[in-house]
């Protein structure tokens, strides 16, 4: 699929949902412009656009956390990506495996 055929959004990215490809579980949200996502067809590694350092970001190349695609699926709106990964190391740069660690309610505990 083409880059030209996603929904950006205001700032022309596209949100990525990042799951681990064994147990689905959810690890990350990033950003992907049009260079990013090329990048991550084109040698398999997940790549991101980081918009804090307004730069394209490698995941795992400062880390060793690498990211490797195992399939990438667009969403029904065609505005967000879910990628399945093989994750080397922690996701998050707090060094935890997902970056959703801080439950802040569950309606399951009653």
């Amino acid at each position: 699929m083409k880059f030209s055929e996603f929904k950006l959004n205001s700032d022309g990215h596209v949100t990525v949902v990042v799951q681990d490809y064994k147990t689905d579980e959810v690890l990350m949200v990033a950003y992907m412009n049009e260079e990013a996502y090329n990048k991550t067809i084109e040698t398999g590694t997940m790549t991101y656009y980081s918009r804090s350092r307004d730069e394209l970001w490698i995941k795992g190349l400062t880390s060793g956390h690498y990211q490797y695609v195992k399939s990438l699926i667009v969403d029904c709106d065609k505005d967000t990506l879910l990628a399945k990964v093989e994750q080397v190391g922690a996701a998050c740069h707090t060094g935890n495996r997902s970056c959703f660690f801080t439950e802040i309610y569950n309606g399951m505990e009653k």
